[in-house]
């Protein structure tokens, strides 16, 4: 059997899920804030709603996918791959890519479990930012997304240059963060 095959694609399979998760998850957080502006009960009865939708989200679909995302990938960093030594994910390509893909796969493990935390000050009815805050906050995977993907793309073949990545990422982000600008100035200036 290709074991390295099915692992990859498990960790695509994880990875998509888990993203599209973290996503929707973080959009349920600005229309729970959003609701405040609603009636007392259709606020009330809204709010109910979005919390039970964020954790039946966060638990049936994004804390799954987060583990299978982990699972298969280090199952691949386990498994002999085309006839190299487990473990050779760290000395091939671009020195240090395989340690920065992981750091940013901490960061977006970070990210998931400080998401949960959200939904259980929701549901007590705290909320630790505004609508605005959640939609910048929602981009943060965004980011991640492109740090790991680039780095695992350019760092296996050996040609990841890290300034440019930085540099790209910050570049990205700004662009990113203006979108996000220009779309609250469009809101705000409707009647």
């Amino acid at each position: 059997m290709d074991w390295i095959s099915l692992f990859k694609a498990l960790h695509v399979v994880g990875f998509v899920s888990w993203f599209a998760g973290l996503f929707y998850l973080v959009r349920l957080f600005v229309y729970y804030v959003e609701a405040d502006g609603r009636p007392e009960a259709e606020r009330r009865l809204l709010q109910t709603e979005y919390v039970g939708m964020q954790w039946r989200l966060y638990r049936i679909i994004t804390h799954p996918a987060m583990v299978i995302t982990w699972l298969a990938g280090l199952a691949m960093l386990g498994v002999d791959l085309a006839g190299m030594q487990p473990r050779a994910y760290f000395s091939t390509g671009t020195p240090g890519w395989m340690h920065l893909k992981l750091a940013l796969l901490l960061g977006l493990t970070g990210y998931h479990f400080y998401c949960k935390r959200i939904i259980r000050g929701l549901e007590a009815g705290r909320r630790s930012m505004s609508a605005w805050q959640f939609r910048l906050f929602n981009e943060v995977p965004t980011l991640l997304l492109a740090g790991i993907s680039f780095t695992a793309v350019y760092g296996k073949v050996g040609t990841l240059n890290y300034a440019y990545l930085a540099l790209g990422l910050a570049l990205f982000g700004a662009l990113v963060y203006s979108g996000a600008r220009a779309y609250k100035r469009r809101r705000e200036a409707k009647p």
